[in-house]
């Protein structure tokens, strides 16, 4: 009895100590990320349930700490454009994730759930559309383990490419935000890019996070759901964040704080992500849900860099 209690204390102990190790500093997001996979794979998760919450509302303040450092009209400018650009991907995504989910027979609603989570913004999306379209446990687990399994993937693989294929670091800002899933991996790839890679994706994975109020509203009058619709407030206090750092000069010296506090919070966010995953979520996703999800993502991420490299898609 005294041995398993202390066998059950490990994975506690070890959860907490990648959470300070994360949070120290010392650890780049995606090693943080990488870290917490390890964890994942390794334990049975004691705090899974509060993990979840907890790197949700702490992503959140994340964004809204990295807005201090952001200069306003920078923001305006790429997120005017990058408005555009999100309209397009997101339209081509949706179809082309019905005509996968048709061709592969996954469940309706989990197609759906999934072509938006990689359309829009992930989890934030599917998280937001769910209970509009009345999905059950099982299409929401499928659908967000789809999701969360890619942005992984995309956070180790996207600055490892952009290097090899040398684009500049508004470019690899671009296609971050255009091809990455949630808003953590797309801040996380993109500052190890580097400040402007992070600048231009932030503020365009942001204007394309804001697609999230018109599709609910959409799937809902087609749904003739009176689900409540979750709106983005945490960009309204992003850009406001933003205009302080530009205009309210009184406070400056506090801003590079906020803004490393920012950094920190995105870094114990993605370990928190890493966390999550494991062998149960993979086999909980199943073979073809997870092959609608990577076709999906390959044809959008190619579709993005092609046309970015060409100088279809700019800033």
């Amino acid at each position: 009895m005294h041995l398993s209690a202390k066998t059950e204390c490990v994975p506690k102990i070890l959860f907490i100590a990648g959470l300070v190790l994360a949070a120290s500093g010392r650890l780049s997001p995606p090693v943080a990320l990488a870290l917490g996979i390890a964890f994942g794979f390794s334990f049975d998760h004691p705090f899974h349930a509060n993990a979840r919450h907890g790197s949700r509302l702490l992503l959140q303040l994340s964004v809204i700490g990295l807005g201090f450092g952001m200069n306003l009209h920078q923001v305006l400018e790429a997120g005017r454009s990058g408005f555009l650009y999100t309209a397009g991907s997101i339209s081509l995504a949706l179809l082309l994730g019905w005509g996968l989910g048709k061709l592969l027979r996954v469940k309706k609603t989990t197609s759906y759930l999934i072509s938006v989570g990689t359309a829009v913004c992930g989890g934030s999306a599917i998280a937001a559309i769910s209970p509009i379209t009345e999905a059950d446990e099982e299409e929401i687990a499928v659908s967000l383990g789809t999701i969360f399994i890619l942005n992984s993937l995309a956070l180790l693989l996207f600055p490892f490419i952009g290097a090899r294929l040398h684009l500049s670091q508004t470019q690899f800002g671009l296609w971050s935000a255009l091809a990455i899933h949630d808003t953590s991996s797309v801040v996380g790839a993109a500052a190890k890019f580097g400040a402007l890679a992070l600048a231009v994706g932030t503020t365009v994975k942001l204007a394309r996070a804001l697609w999230i109020v018109p599709l609910s509203l959409g799937t809902a009058a087609m749904k003739k759901s009176k689900a409540r619709i979750h709106w983005p407030w945490f960009i309204l206090f992003f850009c406001l964040a933003a205009v302080a750092n530009t205009y309210f000069h009184p406070l400056r010296f506090a801003y590079p704080w906020l803004k490393q506090l920012g950094v920190l919070g995105l870094t114990v966010t993605l370990y928190l992500i890493g966390t999550g995953l494991s062998m149960k979520t993979i086999r909980q996703v199943g073979p073809r849900p997870l092959l609608q999800g990577i076709l999906l993502w390959g044809v959008v991420a190619t579709a993005s860099l092609a046309l970015i490299r060409g100088g279809w898609i700019h800033l």
